[in-house]
């Protein structure tokens, strides 16, 4: 069922949120190449995730309509050594049926957002390639390509390229 944009709400995601969170997440990383992860992740895998950002001081959004995930985003470390505590790697995940309503830009426009708040800033998206949706987004919102790969990860039988798109905050 296709979200309806005027009942769809976004927030800080929690705890309770992180079963649905591994079943939108595991759809991807069982039947799509955009995630490097092949094994099925559990909704404690996502607790400690959530909980991992919160503790670097970076947020996990959620978008939802009523009681259904419809997804989610969030900035996680880009590395761990201290000079690059003003970078991010902004992630986002839509369930199918939420892609091409536009709800990807409102919930990467909120994670943006968030990101400023906390004084970062880049963020930097990595993309499994060829994606031309995720590609169109990044570009939307400003980021420009700074980086490609070639044949850096193999999953469901082929080689896949991967490219890195950054905003200056």
């Amino acid at each position: 069922m296709t979200p309806d944009p005027t009942q769809v709400q976004v927030r800080a995601a929690c705890a309770a949120d992180a079963p649905a969170i591994a079943a939108l997440y595991n759809h991807h990383v069982l039947h799509t190449t955009i995630t490097f992860e092949d094994t099925a992740v559990s909704g404690s895998d996502i607790e400690q995730r959530i909980a991992a950002c919160a503790a670097h001081g970076l947020p996990w959004l959620i978008a939802h309509e009523r009681e259904s995930l419809l997804g989610y985003a969030y900035g996680g470390q880009w590395r761990t050594r201290a000079a690059y505590r003003f970078a991010a790697e902004s992630t986002i995940y839509l369930t199918p049926q939420a892609s091409g309503q536009g709800l990807g830009t409102r919930l990467y426009n909120a994670l943006l957002a968030e990101l400023r708040s906390r004084s970062l800033h880049c963020a930097i998206g990595g993309i499994a390639l060829p994606n031309a949706a995720s590609v169109a987004l990044h570009e939307k919102l400003g980021f420009r390509q700074v980086a490609h790969f070639q044949q850096v990860g193999f999953k469901l039988g082929r080689w896949i390229d991967v490219g890195y798109w950054q905003l200056l905050l």
